[in-house]
């Protein structure tokens, strides 16, 4: 016993002293080893793996989703570059030329290089947006990383990665997805509780870009921004950070619009006073109140719903102001009469740090859970990149043929739902091309009807007043089959050859395949 004690004791010294142990040699025991292993293999390889996972995304998206993705941008940058026609102005003084001069960009650069083909045309900046997408991935996962362990930040990116409606969206040049990337962007540098990446000055520029591109983005920031003025030094952070920051952006946004338009004009207050004052955005269509509740938070979040509302339960308290920003912004929007899917989905990254939470806890389910979400993911994503919709863009590719053509001049004619198709962006070529228009009732006229709902309501009235001889009708109609009996009956004596291209499995109201037709 006493020789126990005495190597207890450590040659009498007082028991109370702590033995210290021999420390281990092996790198398995070093935490700061671990962690540059951990860090060397999700840092630049993690970025690497990003940008390929999300250029892959692209190329495998070949469907249309709505008319803004291109109405709103490249046509809008194509006319800014090369001058070709283009009807529809009215969104010029609600939308501003910020978002797309930067593909105005692209656009001139290869017009320098002379490689401005129709296929780099069309994909660069789908291509930019990959990136751009992928920066915004690693950008996610870099903040959860830095505020929960490493399991919850790789499920997190697992997540975003594997979600199906970020895939079908995040290569697209869409101003929603512009948002959502300066959204992202700004929350890896927001003041959220813990964070030891976050700027007030990079925070508040990104949000500043994302309202430049889409007012609308000021419904996601108002909680979060709110929030950090509770928290900071609120005369500090508005006097050194909101105002200077706002008031630059602002005035850079004011001169650039200005210069375009030939006058002083303020974009941003136009789209307040047109989409909010004068409710233009209903003439495009409505849904009851509920229906992001019922439908829209459904099918945007998808298979992850359920690990959504399992995550809400388990995330720290830190993160209930990110939860309190997804209902915020979902009950707003729902106070609008025009509802979308793609308007909320600047905050589905958001609804991707509760999943990876949910994720995180799963322990003997979690090779199920994962493989089920893999599979239901996989599975709309590439049903709705590759098949869903994508007769509009076929239809122009078989077109951009009709460029090689002198004698006659091509003249092509869309009788189909306004804006169903790209246009010269994707022709890059000058034909005459024509569609039926449909600018919305901004003079508040109730008695207004658009050309395209003329035409729809009585579509055989309408070619017999417009086409009075034969000699007035385009050398090519583009048109869905729903019109194909219409056609037949017009143009009774007339040879056509007809070109038949697949757009939907579900067809629906005014959509179908797509046809067109040659005039001979």
């Amino acid at each position: 016993m006493e020789r126990i004690r005495g190597r207890l004791h450590l040659g009498g010294k007082s028991s109370s002293e702590p033995i210290k142990l021999r420390k281990r040699k092996s790198k398995l025991y070093n935490k700061d080893h671990s962690a540059a292993v951990h860090n060397g293999f999700f840092g630049p390889r993690l970025i690497w793996f990003t940008i390929a996972f999300r250029l892959v995304n692209c190329f495998l998206v070949q469907s249309s989703f709505v008319p803004d993705e291109y109405w709103q941008s490249l046509e809008v940058s194509h006319r800014m570059v090369f001058g070709y026609p283009f009807c529809h102005r009215w969104t010029e003084s609600i939308r501003s030329y910020c978002y797309p001069l930067l593909f105005a960009g692209i656009y001139k650069i290869l017009h320098l290089l002379s490689c401005d083909t129709v296929q780099l045309l069309v994909w660069l900046p789908r291509l930019a947006h990959s990136l751009l997408a992928a920066l915004a991935d690693s950008k996610l996962y870099s903040l959860i990383q830095g505020l929960e362990s490493s399991e919850i930040a790789r499920w997190t990116y697992f997540c975003q990665l594997c979600s199906w409606f970020t895939w079908y969206c995040c290569t697209r040049t869409l101003t929603n997805t512009m948002e959502a990337v300066l959204t992202t962007l700004a929350l890896s540098y927001y003041p959220l509780p813990g964070s030891k990446s976050h700027s007030n000055s990079k925070y508040l520029i990104l949000v500043a870009l994302a309202i430049l591109v889409r007012p609308t983005a000021a419904i996601v920031w108002l909680p979060l921004v709110g929030y950090h003025f509770l928290q900071d030094d609120k005369l500090k952070l508005l006097i050194h950070h909101v105002l200077p920051i706002g008031a630059i952006i602002l005035g850079i946004s004011t001169v650039l619009d200005s210069i375009f338009h030939g006058k002083w004009i303020v974009v941003q207050l136009n789209f307040l006073k047109f989409n909010i004052l004068h409710n233009v955005a209903e003439f495009y269509g409505s849904h009851p109140w509920h229906w992001y509740i019922t439908q829209g938070c459904v099918v945007v979040l998808g298979p992850q719903l359920f690990f959504f509302l399992h995550g809400c339960v388990l995330a720290p308290k830190r993160y209930r102001i990110l939860l309190i920003t997804i209902i915020w912004t979902v009950f707003i929007y729902s106070l609008l009469a025009h509802k979308e899917f793609r308007f909320i989905y600047p905050v589905l990254p958001f609804c991707m740090v509760f999943c990876g939470f949910s994720l995180a806890s799963l322990k003997t389910w979690i090779r199920p859970a994962v493989g089920a979400l893999l599979v239901s993911n996989l599975l709309p994503a590439l049903y709705t990149g590759l098949v869903h919709q994508r007769g509009t863009l076929d239809v122009m590719n078989h077109l951009q043929q009709l460029c090689d053509t002198t004698n006659p001049q091509p003249d092509v004619f869309f009788l189909m739902p306004c804006h169903s198709t790209p246009f010269y962006s994707h022709i890059h070529c000058p034909i005459k091309m024509q569609f039926l228009e449909c600018p919305p009732n901004l003079n508040g006229n109730k008695s207004y009807v658009d050309e395209a709902e003329l035409f729809f309501i009585d579509p055989k009235h309408w070619l017999e007043s417009t086409f009075t001889q034969q000699v007035s009708l385009p050398s090519h109609l583009v048109f869905f089959d729903v019109l194909e009996k219409v056609w037949s009956s017009f143009l009774y004596c007339i040879n056509r050859f007809n070109k038949e291209v697949f757009h939907t499995h579900i067809p629906e109201g005014r959509v179908g395949r797509i046809l067109h037709s040659e005039i001979k």
